[in-house]
């Protein structure tokens, strides 16, 4: 049910978007001084302080033992595996491609439901998903000049994240997303200890502190409204505007980094957009037609 309309669920979309950007950004900034696993730890115990004020607000502790439900679990070993793919490519890519490849989220998510749960994936969606996935390809351009690895571990992102939001789909609807996301924020803290135990510790100063600390912000900013969003407003209105990432994503690489897409990312990014956008219309529009049907 649509409570504050359109126009909220649209900025607040929006709002999400540019929190997830710039905490990518300050991460970036901060993986010229310290070792991915200290990063890790340390902007996870942000998130778990913030998330955790959050549900203790919500009330959401007063069913912690739901908590421990085994799809959480299983979506939050996911959630681990793709910060460690992804933070390892954005320290080493450009934070405009990075971004432009995890667009193509939306349509692994629908190629798996159909492989795996044998969801109803009629040959319009199979036609996006694989025209988006050329797009990812002209990003990625393996084996041709311009071609980088870490491209690559970005789509391994990809998976694993595909992986969290179909499990997602199992998770009782009674379990709190900020539950969850609290979940989450220990299981990615507890991995970024093990890897600075491993990698060693590195002196943190003021300024990494703050990076971290306003990373970890701006991402239970994106949490916080991107919840919003989708509770708010109706998904075929709303969906399209999670790729104003892209934007922000292009409008930080450029003012920090003097970064410009070059000409194949750009083509394979609105490839990937207009086939992601394409797909949340199509199966938002097959939804409402079997809701029609019913009544």
């Amino acid at each position: 049910m649509v409570v504050l309309g359109n126009g909220f669920a649209i900025a607040a979309m929006m709002l999400a978007t540019a929190g997830f950007v710039v905490n990518d950004t300050l991460v970036k900034l901060t993986t010229t001084h310290l070792p991915l696993g200290q990063i890790i730890l340390i902007r996870g115990l942000f998130c778990i302080v913030l998330i955790g004020a959050i549900c203790l607000y919500r009330g959401v502790f007063a069913n912690w033992r739901d908590l421990a439900n085994r799809f959480v679990l299983l979506r939050g070993i996911s959630e681990v595996a793709s910060t460690v793919l992804y933070l390892m490519a954005l320290k080493n890519l450009p934070i405009a491609n990075a971004t432009a490849i995890l667009q193509a989220l939306p349509l692994a998510v629908t190629a798996g439901a159909a492989i795996f749960f044998g969801s109803q994936v009629g040959w319009r969606r199979w036609t996006a998903v694989l025209v988006g996935f050329c797009g990812v390809l002209i990003i990625v351009r393996p084996g041709l000049e311009g071609f980088d690895i870490w491209s690559l571990v970005v789509l391994g992102a990809v998976i694993t994240m595909t992986a969290r939001d179909l499990s997602t789909r199992f998770v009782p609807k009674h379990i709190p997303t900020f539950g969850i996301s609290f979940m989450t924020s220990i299981w990615v803290s507890l991995l970024g200890g093990v890897f600075a135990a491993i990698e060693g510790w590195e002196p943190v100063t003021p300024q990494s502190l703050g990076l971290l600390m306003l990373a970890a912000s701006f991402l239970t900013v994106g949490y916080v409204f991107i919840t919003a969003s989708v509770r708010s407003g109706d998904l075929s209105v709303v969906a399209p505007f999670r790729y104003s990432a892209i934007l922000w994503a292009v409008t930080l690489g450029f003012l920090i980094w003097d970064e410009i897409p070059d000409l194949y990312t750009a083509i394979g990014t609105t490839i990937v957009v207009v086939t992601g956008i394409y797909t949340v219309w199509r199966e938002q529009k097959l939804v409402k037609r079997e809701r029609y049907k019913k009544i």
